[in-house]
């Protein structure tokens, strides 16, 4: 008699609203992580990057980068969630509690909050709110996604549909806990590459972060890997090669970071990325692309009891194969240009 112990993934039918799932498999982050991480994308903020630096201006060490974190927490989710997703639709509410250091146990849980039908009746969007915890079982970071499912029996019923209301960015006043005091007249901006800070940004305006940067196949496949994401759509050349690509897709979650390590260049000191508002994978991205990326500060927001930094909120746009000079990434009709991938609405921490 044989038997079946090997996880197939949860299609739409197999998901309802309240669900709670615990994800396998607690990660251990290590500085070897944090190495690998930047050779992948090159990130040169100052405090990520140098012990020295971090201790300087008031943190024990440096931290990990943000998106690290992000995509750990991510990755638990993987086999559970988007085993048998079709496209990782969006983000929203993403919130990043706490700094982060080498050492630390990430675990993650999730909560199915929302189901909804597609009209072909082969697939469905899942919505739900997943939650990091360390190993102290303190939140270091939650956010909602939504994604694309696609079902086991076209034929069997649609569930009420149930659609979260979502906000539509992460309050300011929420962010200022997720970075430590720091002391800012110790904050060298020689040595972070950049003047200007906080009170040097203006509303509107957009910054084209000049730099390009071309993926390769194995690149993209180890940067998944580092994150424990099993999709298949990112490792099986043999299913894909029969799919509507035909090849395999690039994660999304490896353009967010290559848009975020390009926002360097004319963002430099704006160290922290506090929340993700909102954001869209608009268009796919596989290897042998190279990618662009501009900014446009859509905000910016004193933080309460804070006087060491403030918060911009930005819109980072990322592109392929076409550079960002003069790049409108809205049609006149309302849709998105050729080549725009990402379309990211983030709160990053900078300096006063």
């Amino acid at each position: 008699m044989s038997t079946t112990k090997t996880n197939p993934g949860n299609y739409f039918e197999d998901f309802h609203v309240g669900q709670i799932i615990r994800h396998a498999t607690p990660r251990t982050l290590t500085v070897g992580d944090a190495a690998l991480y930047m050779g992948l994308y090159g990130p040169r903020f100052a405090v990520q990057s140098s012990d020295a630096f971090a201790r300087t201006i008031g943190y024990p060490s440096a931290p990990l980068d943000d998106l690290l974190v992000f995509h750990t927490v991510f990755g638990k989710t993987v086999p559970d969630i988007s085993l048998n997703a079709i496209a990782n639709l969006g983000y929203a509410d993403c919130r990043f509690e706490k700094p982060v250091y080498p050492g630390a146990t990430l675990s993650t849980v999730s909560e199915v909050i929302g189901l909804k039908e597609n009209s072909n009746g082969k697939t469905g969007t899942v919505y739900v709110r997943s939650t990091g915890a360390d190993e102290k079982g303190e939140t270091v970071l939650s956010y909602t996604r939504w994604v694309m499912v696609r079902k086991k029996d076209e034929a069997s019923p649609a569930p009420e549909a149930v659609v979260p209301a979502l906000p539509e960015i992460v309050a300011p006043e929420a962010l200022a806990a997720a970075v430590p005091a720091i002391d800012v007249s110790r904050f060298d901006t020689n040595l972070s590459g950049s003047p200007f800070r906080w009170g040097d940004y203006e509303v509107g305006e957009k910054i084209d972060h000049v730099d390009g940067m071309t993926v390769e196949e194995a690149e993209h496949q180890i940067a998944t890997r580092l994150y424990q994401n099993t999709a298949k759509v990112h490792f099986n050349q043999h299913t894909e090669g029969q799919g509507r690509f035909g090849r395999r897709l690039i994660y999304g979650g490896v353009v967010i970071s290559l848009a975020r390590a390009l926002s360097f260049n004319g963002l430099n000191n704006a160290f922290h990325l506090a929340a993700i508002n909102a954001g869209r994978h608009v268009a796919p991205l596989f290897a042998g692309d190279t990618v662009y990326a501009w900014s446009e500060v859509l905000d910016k927001a004193e933080l309460p009891g804070r006087s060491d930094i403030g918060a911009l909120r930005t819109r980072l746009v990322a592109v392929k194969n076409r550079a960002c000079a003069d790049f409108p990434f809205k049609t006149a009709e309302g849709g998105y240009e050729e080549g725009v991938i990402l379309d990211l609405d983030v709160w990053l921490a900078i300096p006063k």
